[in-house]
């Protein structure tokens, strides 16, 4: 039997970026987009008997005296998040906390962390368990590493009830670890594996089942780097029972998530993602240069039209999201108006265009290391760059400069929202469900977007003509004017 203890889990703040929707948030009156996956999932791992408390120092302040309670700290973080982990680590250490780490940040740079007692590296499923058997036996390790990749079928259903859901905008859930690819610049085939492992059908079921239960209604968020890495498992497993469990209960979900272009040549695959109650896809573009998809070995995105792959997923009733890289070696001049041209052109709203960067574990990383151009290590922040790029550095930071504005000024990019939702058709209507918040995001927008910030005369052109010209997608109007307006904090475009 395990000693009981106090275990205190806490996921530090994240500065405001892209993808926090940090000003967005304040619309619907909400702290955070994301609950921290991870660590929820770690805390169902831990001994049933010990007493947890989860704190997210993005919904809630952290105290000292939830410090005080601790007998053991668990952290995870990603590298944008360092600079509050060290303010975190000091904290507990000065009380003589034991601090328990793991996740991205630990993962990548465990060596920069020597005041952590013991770091759990890798995949929980396996460390973590180890160091809860060492626990057991009274003889812990200071690290806990493998080189294999858990099965799936091991994990916990993420203890939900410790997450306070109605501080976010979007709960999440995970089907899948690994990615058949093996784009240069990216971690997940060396963190988590080329061979994608899955829950099953039944676990899936049992989490959503879960969320429900807890009252819990609006989007979730499939945070599987590669969603559609089984297409045969998603095809003839999960979605038809997960489109028959959304049915059953009127459909309470709307689903979001992350996939390679090549959705876009399975008709029957984007179908029955649509039967299942998904509305919106990240898709990893990265560059129109030809050349520079074969730089970084972007099989996927190669020797394919990709406009006309992002308008088939348009078309069949999926919103599109697009990451967007500038900075590879082929990268010339003529790349930035490429990307302000194919994003233009795509109607992708939400485009997060970053500047490359080299990640430790991955083949960029070690590409450059053998170069001697890594001049730094990766922040998590892909608005500056942590090695020495073949085009000169001031053309690269002007040119993406460039972008940013030329995607983001009001003019552009309630434009390219019109044009968007003009030729966008709703393929299946699910039953509207109209909260509380978005009645008060609406009244907000008006007041905020309408009458006090720069670009009122376009908002007001998107309204009126959204509500009586196209009435269907009225809301999404407001929602991505919404975006907009965070989009211009993030990149300063006032």
């Amino acid at each position: 039997m395990y000693e009981i203890m106090n275990a205190l889990l806490i996921y530090p703040e994240i500065p405001a970026t892209f993808w926090s929707f940090k000003y967005a948030l304040k619309f619907i009156s909400k702290k955070s987009a994301h609950p921290p996956l991870g660590l929820a999932t770690i805390a169902s791992m831990l001994p049933e008997e010990w007493n947890k408390k989860l704190v997210d120092q993005n919904v809630r302040v952290l105290r000292s005296r939830d410090i005080q309670w601790a007998d053991i700290v668990f952290i995870s973080a990603m590298s944008i998040q360092e600079k509050m982990v060290r303010k975190l680590i000091l904290q507990c250490k000065k009380i003589n906390k034991t601090v328990v780490a793991g996740g991205p940040l630990f993962s990548e740079n465990p060596d920069k962390f020597p005041n952590v007692d013991h770091l759990v590296l890798n995949e929980a499923e396996i460390t973590l368990r180890q160091f809860l058997d060492d626990l057991l036996r009274g003889k812990t390790k200071r690290r806990y590493t493998t080189q294999y990749y858990p099965d799936l079928s091991t994990s916990s259903t993420p203890a939900y009830e410790l997450l306070e859901t109605k501080k976010y905008a979007v709960m999440s859930i995970q089907v899948s670890r690994g990615c058949p690819y093996k784009c240069e610049f990216c971690q997940i085939p060396s963190l988590f594996g080329r061979k994608v492992r899955l829950k099953s059908t039944d676990q899936i079921l049992a989490e959503l089942t879960k969320m429900y239960n807890y009252k819990w209604r609006g989007d979730v968020f499939f945070v599987d780097d590669n969603f559609i890495g089984n297409k045969t498992f998603l095809k003839n497993d999960l979605l038809p029972a997960l489109a028959t469990w959304m049915k059953e209960r009127k459909y309470p979900f709307r689903f979001i998530t992350e996939a390679s272009v090549n959705l876009a040549d399975d008709v029957s695959l984007m179908n029955a993602m649509m039967q299942a109650g998904f509305k919106t896809v990240f898709i990893g573009i990265e560059t129109p240069n030809k050349e520079s998809l074969m730089e970084c070995d972007k099989l996927q995105n190669k020797n394919r039209d990709l406009l006309e792959s992002v308008w088939k997923i348009q078309k069949y009733g999926m919103l599109v999201m697009g990451g967007f890289i500038v900075g590879f070696d082929k990268d010339t001049p003529s790349v930035f108006n490429q990307q302000i041209e194919f994003i233009k052109r795509s109607g992708i709203i939400s485009a997060m265009v970053g500047l490359l960067n080299a990640p430790k574990k991955t083949r960029l990383y070690e590409r450059l290391k053998k170069e001697r151009r890594i001049i730094d290590d990766f922040k998590g922040n892909n608005m500056d760059i942590n090695f020495i790029p073949k085009m000169n550095i001031e053309e690269l930071q002007k040119g993406y400069e460039n972008i940013i504005h030329a995607i983001y000024s009001c003019q552009s990019y309630y434009k390219r929202v019109k044009e968007f939702l003009s030729r966008f058709q709703v393929r299946i209507h699910f039953p509207l469900r109209i909260k509380i918040s978005q009645i008060y995001a609406l009244f907000r927008s008006i007041i905020v977007l309408g009458f006090i910030r720069r670009g009122r005369r376009y908002y007001w052109k998107l309204f009126f003509w959204s509500l009586f010209r196209k009435p269907s997608t009225f809301g999404m109007a407001v929602t991505y004017s919404i975006y907009g307006y965070h989009f211009r904090r993030i990149f300063n475009i006032l």
